[in-house]
C-alpha cells in the first residue's frame, strides 16, 4: 500500500472508537457501585510492549474497562494512530483514548478526532462520572481554552442525579510544563465542584508517582508509560477505592 503522506490524515478501518466504547461502558455497568479498570498511557512507538500490556490486561479477567492516557503516537502521523489503535482493539473490554501532547503534532488532532472523538468529553460507570480532559495548552498556543472550563461548567449544569463520586483524567498534569498554570488554582476549584471527588489520573511523564499538587487531600496518580511495561490497576467500590501498580 503505498501512503501519500505521514500525515495525510486518511483513516481506514474503526472510527468513533470512544462514543462506541462509553455505549458499552455504561450499560455493563449500569446500577454497579464495584468496578475495576486500568490506566495506561504513553505507548507511542512502543508497540511490542503495547501488545504485551494489552494481552496482560486481557488475561487478568477482572477489568471493567480500559483509559488510555494519552500520547498514542509520536510525531502524530497517522499510520501511528493506526498501528496503535490495531493492537488495542484486541482489548477484550471496552477501552476510550486521551488527546496526548504528541498526539497534537501534525495533523495529530484531525486523525484522533475521526478515530476516538473530541478531546474533552465524559461517561458514566455505575454511579461515577469520570470526566476525560485535554490539558496539552502548549501545543494550542493559548489559541484555544485548554483546559476548556465552559465545558467543565456545562456539566456542571447538567449532572445526572445518578452520580455520586468524579474521577478525572488527563494527559498532561498541572504544574507541567505543557499545562496552563496560570489558572492551576482555579482548575482544582471546577474539579472539586463535581461530587465526591476521588482522585485524578494523568500520564505524560512515563513514570510512576503520586502527586498531591494542591495540598487538598485530592491526589494525582501518574501511570508509567509502556516502555516501563507498567499500569495502574484501580478497584470502585462503596468504601471508596483502591490501587495497585501493575508491572508485566
Amino acid at each position: 500500500m503505498l501512503e501519500a503522506h505521514p500525515y495525510d490524515a486518511y483513516v481506514r478501518g474503526e472510527k468513533n472508537l470512544n462514543g462506541k466504547n462509553i455505549q458499552k461502558i455504561t450499560a455493563n455497568l449500569k446500577d454497579k457501585k464495584e468496578f475495576r479498570f486500568a490506566f495506561i498511557s504513553d505507548t507511542q512507538r512502543w508497540y511490542d510492549e503495547t501488545e504485551a500490556m494489552v494481552a496482560d490486561i486481557n488475561k487478568r479477567g477482572d477489568i471493567d474497562f480500559v483509559i488510555h492516557g494519552g500520547d498514542l503516537s509520536d510525531f502524530g502521523a497517522t499510520h501511528e494512530f493506526i498501528l496503535q489503535r490495531d493492537i488495542m482493539l484486541k482489548f477484550k473490554m471496552p477501552w476510550v483514548a486521551l488527546l496526548g501532547n504528541h498526539d497534537c503534532l501534525g495533523t495529530g488532532e484531525d486523525v484522533f478526532a475521526r478515530v476516538w472523538g473530541n478531546p474533552n468529553y465524559c461517561f458514566q460507570a455505575g454511579n461515577v462520572l469520570f470526566i476525560c480532559l485535554n490539558t496539552n495548552c502548549m501545543e494550542y498556543d493559548y489559541s484555544e481554552p485548554v483546559p476548556d472550563f465552559s465545558f467543565l461548567e456545562t456539566l456542571l449544569k447538567n449532572l445526572p442525579e445518578s452520580v455520586e463520586k468524579t474521577i478525572v483524567a488527563m494527559h498532561v498534569p498541572p504544574f507541567d510544563l505543557e499545562f496552563n498554570n496560570n489558572v492551576a488554582n482555579v482548575f482544582q476549584l471546577y474539579l472539586k465542584e463535581f461530587p465526591n471527588l476521588q482522585f485524578c489520573m494523568n500520564g505524560h511523564a512515563h513514570h510512576y508517582k503520586i502527586n498531591e499538587f494542591f495540598n487538598d487531600g485530592i491526589l494525582y496518580y501518574q501511570t508509567p508509560c509502556a516502555k516501563d511495561r507498567g499500569y495502574i490497576l484501580f478497584t470502585i467500590n462503596e468504601e471508596g477505592y483502591k490501587h495497585e501498580l501493575i508491572e508485566y
